[in-house]
């Protein structure tokens, strides 16, 4: 009986030269024996080994031993050409789901291992797989990423908990000399810190950051224009660095990092596997001994090790560090209310009320809070708050009617006495005397800033004499200073204006003797 499936073909000759008999075979292969026994005397006939057979596709078997029939095992060849340039296209696409829309246009077509067979060989023959050597420019080019791999390594002492560390992992491109620091998460303020500390290592800067498309580095990843993260944007900026993705879908671009990465979860994270630390700052210093030892291995490929050729070609090139280190910025869009106060982190900060309802962007350092407009003009600067009043306003912020209002809310009894001392020692004693009348030293408030500001409307020194006539009768209010000045009284001496006349004689007025 005649066997023309290579398949089986292929599993006889597999088990014939294993020693199995031809009984056992039939059962393993389910066909007759004398079919086993035609298949092997063809093979034989033919010098047909299994060594041959598996370097040879289905249809150069069937047609070597079964000419006649070979046309019938003929399968239509996919296009490998278009199943190539899609996966490409699409990441999330792959060989599986190609070969199910092959299948519903040819249902007698190749089988799934066949499809995928034939397509890794149609790669090999056209040199899709040969990956082209780079030379890289010494201090060039940094590769960063995060390691895909992840470590229970630090645990709180106290309750026992595990924290999981993620590793950020950068590599110069001539000598692939690594950096790597473990972080609790992937957020953008560990990316930017990790790229500060990383440079500070490498004692200099280079002239290009490669990073992979990940939400820190890139908001928006496209192959030809991706849209930078704004933060680190301007991180790049401080540092005078170009930022350029690695293409998508390209993974040549990223093969220095790839490899690195590969190498460190080995040598690295498989050193640090069955290891606990009480802290991060812990870990990150065992990090940075194992890395000095691992830096001083011999490369496999080439001579002198990742450490020898770092300081003799890359570390040259780089440039100088800054004198002041980058402050990191967070970065976040809100829409300005209707109180022209934006939120962040449980404070509030003033911006020019024209932009309320729009959308503005906070910057936030450890020290400042800037607000931007849509069109990345600055608005407003702030010194950031941690404690105090949760409300940060600036006057000029404000429109005319909240401005007045806010400005009398701002001032309390040691203004307005020092205001008065500026002035002269009778509007001292006159706003002390107004503070000190009442109970409680708020409801002279207002009263004080109305005797204050009429300096603006007669000057000081007119102020100062009316202070000293109200002193004098004894009579300190608002109303009474007010008057003095609009009758022109502070004008008149306080001895001439007030000079008593002298009481007439009569026998029923007792002089100053009489009890004595």
């Amino acid at each position: 009986m005649r066997c023309e499936n290579p398949m089986k073909i292929l599993e006889i000759l597999r088990l014939s030269e294993l020693g199995y008999p031809q009984t056992k075979i039939k059962d393993s292969v389910k066909c007759a024996r004398s079919t086993v026994g035609e298949v092997l005397k063809r093979c034989r006939e033919k010098d047909l080994t299994l060594e041959k057979a598996q370097a040879m596709n289905p249809e150069e078997i069937t047609a070597l031993l079964y000419p006649a029939a070979a046309k019938k095992y003929v399968k239509p060849e996919p296009d490998y050409e278009y199943i190539h340039n899609e996966i490409k296209k699409h990441p999330n696409l792959n060989l599986q789901f190609m070969w199910t829309e092959y299948k519903k246009e040819n249902p007698n077509g190749l089988e799934y291992s066949q499809f995928c067979e034939r397509y890794n060989r149609w790669q090999d023959r056209t040199g899709k797989k040969v990956t082209m050597h780079q030379e890289r420019e010494p201090g060039k080019e940094l590769f960063v990423d995060w390691m895909g791999d992840t470590l229970n390594a630090v645990v709180n002492p106290t309750s026992g908990e595990l924290y999981k560390a993620h590793f950020f992992v950068s590599t110069l491109g001539n000598s692939g000399y690594p950096y790597v620091q473990a972080f609790p998460d992937e957020k953008l303020d560990k990316w930017l810190q990790a790229h500060v500390n990383a440079l500070e290592y490498y004692g200099g800067i280079p002239r290009i950051i490669v990073p992979d498309n990940c939400k820190a580095a890139v908001t928006k990843p496209q192959y030809y224009d991706p849209v930078i993260n704004p933060g680190y944007w301007e991180w790049a900026k401080y540092y005078g660095v170009a930022v350029i993705p690695a293409r998508i879908r390209e993974p040549q671009d990223k093969s220095v990092v790839e490899e690195s990465v590969g190498w460190l979860e080995t040598w690295l994270l498989g050193w640090l596997r069955n290891q606990q630390f009480f802290n991060f700052e812990e870990l990150n210093k065992a990090i940075l001994h194992r890395l000095g030892t691992l830096c001083l291995k011999s490369y496999q490929k080439r001579p002198g090790s990742r450490q020898s050729v770092f300081l003799e070609v890359d570390k040259p090139a780089l440039r100088p560090l800054p004198a002041v280190r980058f402050e990191q910025a967070i970065f976040k869009t809100k829409t300005l209310p209707d109180n022209y106060h934006v939120e962040y982190e449980g404070f509030y900060y003033s911006a020019p009320y024209t932009f309320y309802r729009q959308q503005v962007t906070i910057r936030a350092t450890s020290t400042t809070i800037e607000i931007y407009s849509k069109n990345r003009e600055r608005i407003a600067s702030h010194p950031r708050r941690y404690t105090g009043s949760k409300y940060v306003s600036i006057p000029d912020h404000m429109p005319e009617k909240h401005r007045k209002y806010w400005e009398t809310k701002q001032w309390n009894g040691n203004r307005y006495r020092s205001w008065a001392a500026s002035i002269g020692e009778n509007t001292a004693y006159a706003i002390e005397r107004m503070l000190t009348a009442h109970s409680i030293e708020e409801q002279a408030y207002k009263s004080c800033m109305g005797v204050l500001q009429m300096s603006q409307k007669y000057g000081n020194d007119r102020l100062e004499k009316a202070c000293e006539k109200a002193r004098f009768i004894n009579s300190i209010s608002y109303t009474t200073i007010r008057n003095i000045l609009k009758n022109g009284q502070d004008q008149v001496p306080v001895n001439q204006s007030t000079r008593k006349k002298p009481l007439p004689s009569h026998e029923n007025i007792r002089g100053n003797t009489y009890y004595h």
